[in-house]
Formats: C-alpha cells, structure tokens, sequence
C-alpha cells in the first residue's frame, strides 16, 4: 500500500510544481521579450540499500524556448527590438551582463538610459550609457544613438554612443532564476555583432497561449488520476484491513 500511495504522491506533487511552471508562462503571454520554459518529467530511482523496486516522478525545467516573438511596432522612439539571432546587453542587479531582445528604454533624471525595469543599458564597450539633457534621441538600425542636445537646433544631430549588440549561440544561453538570460559560465565572452535593430518596435512574447492552455488541461488530468490512485490505494488498505480483522 506504502508504495503506491507514495509514488502517486510523488506523482501529484510535480504535478502541481509543472502547472506552476506552466501558469507562469501563460501569465506572461502578454511580457515584451518573455520566453517560455520548457518542462518535463522523469522517472527517477529512489536510491538506497536494497533492490530499486520504486521510481518516482520527477519534474524539471531542462531548457528555455529561445525562439523569437511576434513583432509589434509602437512607433515609440526609445523603444527597440533586435533582429535575427541578435540580442542587446543589460547589467543586472548583480552587476554581471545579460541580454535581451527588446527593450522598452527610458532616461533617468540622471541621465543614464535604462530598460523598462530599470537596468542600465550597455555600449559597445560593455559600459552603462549616459547621456546628457537631450530635446531628442533615436537608435539607428545598427544601434547607434543619435541626439538633438537641449536648446540645439533640430538639425544638429549629433551620434553619442552605440547599443552593445551580441549573437549568442542559443545553446550558450540560459535563463537563470531572476529571469535574466546570460551565457553560460564557461564560454568565452562575445563580441560587439554586426545586428540590426528595430527602432519604434518590441518583441512580444513567445508563449504559445492556446497550447499552454491544453498543457494546463493536461497536467489538471494528470493531477486528478494521481489523486484518485491515492483513493484507491486507501481502498485497497482499507479491505486489507477487514480480511485481517476475520476471525
């Protein structure tokens, strides 16, 4: 009885651990540059002294669906999407790199040109931009920042740094636990890429909203028969208990 009500046990909860990861995914089906994860389950031994006579199930999250979204133009001047494999770098929290595909920019009151969430944009040196009072400012195809400086005529243009652009190898990449997508330790350090940029527009999402919700429908299933094999091995305890109880 033991091993079935434990390894149904088993069952139910990674169950519930992909629906999360499931559930994540399609919330943010509607995220500027959100890409979705992968999972899938396993069976994994139960090691110890003995035969290996039970397995249990296992989820995990082996990759991420690198795979470009949809484009959606805005027409905003500050906001820019990568094409291709390309990919612009950002400094985290942590104060490592990381990329993205697209980025909603906006200038601080101190100058310095930040994503949508507030982490600094980088050149093509690898440091944070920072930009001086500017009446104007757009992002050539290649990256480059052009401004109109406060109080200047319109016509005086002048080109004051550049986006740092990457090619990653997708299977370089990772998406660690922050949701900040960074190489993976070990390789060697890329190089400014000759990308181009989309100036006005940003990647959407790549969530495929109506297959997450049939995977949700799935795991929901998955969940039910795992609890219902629980209601059996508790039926199944409770006969056994009665043929002993005959006297």
């Amino acid at each position: 009885m033991d091993r079935m009500l434990y390894v149904s046990m088993s069952g139910a909860k990674e169950a519930l651990l992909s629906q999360a990861n499931n559930a994540n995914n399609l919330a943010n089906a509607t995220t500027d540059g959100f890409k979705q994860d992968f999972n899938q389950f396993r069976a994994q031994h139960m090691d110890g002294p003995g035969w290996h006579t039970r397995s249990y199930s296992m989820d995990e999250r082996p990759a991420t669906d690198f795979s470009a979204g949809p484009i959606k133009v805005t027409g905003r001047a500050l906001d820019v999407a990568t094409k291709e494999n390309g990919y612009m770098a950002i400094l985290t929290p942590a104060g490592d790199e990381a990329y993205i595909r697209s980025a909603s920019m906006q200038i601080t009151a101190d100058g310095q040109l930040v994503d949508v969430h507030g982490n600094p944009m980088l050149n093509a040196a690898g440091a944070p931009i920072v930009l001086p009072p500017v009446d104007h400012l757009e992002v050539g195809i290649d990256g480059t920042i052009s401004v109109v400086p406060a109080g200047a005529p319109a016509n005086e243009v002048v080109v004051l740094d550049q986006l740092r652009l990457v090619e990653p190898d997708h299977r370089q990449l990772e998406k660690g636990l922050d949701g900040f997508i960074r190489q993976v330790p070990g390789n060697a350090e890329l190089g400014q890429a000759d990308i181009r940029v989309i100036n006005g527009a940003l990647e959407g999402s790549n969530v495929n909203t109506v297959q997450a919700l049939v995977t949700m429908i799935e795991l929901t299933r998955k969940y039910e028969m795992q609890v219902k094999m629980m209601k059996t091995s508790k039926d199944h305890a409770g006969a056994s208990d009665k043929i002993l109880s005959i006297r």
